[in-house]
């Protein structure tokens, strides 16, 4: 099995890689991979902070694979949804080091995932983020819930239900993320901060992180469990089904709800 994702560590901080080229995409070994590093990383009494990137300059994470999705079944994308949700969710909490995500290019989707499961987001400049899974009559699940916390419930519907793109400073005006870093230079503003995150008592640090993931779950983590579900109803709908074969295609969808209402 190609290592898709890996740990590495220099002095205090440590970095977890996502290096599937070309895009990065998600499928269940590229998650078993993801959560076996956040292990590697969690065991390791000598890494204190934690970095999220991506060894490929131009993608951090296009989310998803959609030609492995058209094969998952119902049972199979429920498990595969569970493990980027929920385990991961469950892996970031009990971590006891914090971990920041310093995504550079493309964000889609599940990438976008990967950020928010982390304490904070850091951004390269050129950043281009969008939550793209509506323009495959899909929907961005976790992002319901999460987003319109961040930046209040008008704001968050429409980039959740267009799909449209945006960068660095419309996500800090959502408040999606912490800081934008100067182009080419989210790894090293990631690491920077991560050292002084490291500097500090690692037993504040766990125990005020422990408590910090606790009170402001505020319900959300029942609320991701709720959307999986929608997830999956709108996969196996008529138009989740031609919105990922119009992508996979790379062709047009042809909504069937629109062609039945004329």
């Amino acid at each position: 099995m190609s290592e898709t994702v890996r740990y590495e560590r220099e002095g205090p901080v440590g970095s977890i890689v996502l290096d599937r080229p070309p895009l990065n995409l998600i499928d269940r070994t590229f998650l078993d991979q993801l959560i076996a590093a956040f292990g590697q990383a969690k065991a390791d009494t000598k890494c204190r902070a934690i970095i999220l990137e991506s060894a490929l300059s131009t993608m951090f994470c296009a989310g998803l694979d959609l030609k492995a999705l058209r094969g998952w079944d119902e049972v199979e994308l429920r498990s595969i949804l569970n493990m980027l949700y929920l385990d991961i969710m469950d892996m970031q909490a009990g971590l006891g080091k914090p971990t920041i995500a310093a995504p550079a290019g493309t964000v889609r989707g599940g990438g976008i995932t990967l950020c928010i499961q982390c304490d904070v987001i850091v951004p390269d400049a050129g950043v281009d983020f969008a939550y793209s899974e509506i323009d495959a009559g899909l929907l961005p699940a976790i992002h319901l819930s999460h987003l319109p916390r961040l930046g209040g419930r008008h704001r968050a519907f429409v980039p959740l239900f267009t799909g449209r793109a945006f960068g660095a400073e419309e996500a800090l005006r959502l408040g999606l993320v912490e800081a934008i870093a100067p182009a080419g230079t989210a790894g090293a503003v990631a690491r920077e901060l991560a050292h002084e995150f490291a500097s500090k008592s690692s037993t504040a640090m766990r125990l005020g992180r422990d408590a910090f993931h606790r009170v402001n779950d505020r319900g959300h983590r029942q609320a991701v469990i709720d959307v999986i579900e929608t997830f999956i109803q709108a996969r196996f709908s008529a138009d989740g089904e031609e919105g990922v074969a119009a992508f996979t295609a790379k062709r047009a969808p042809v909504w069937r709800d629109r062609e039945a209402s004329r």
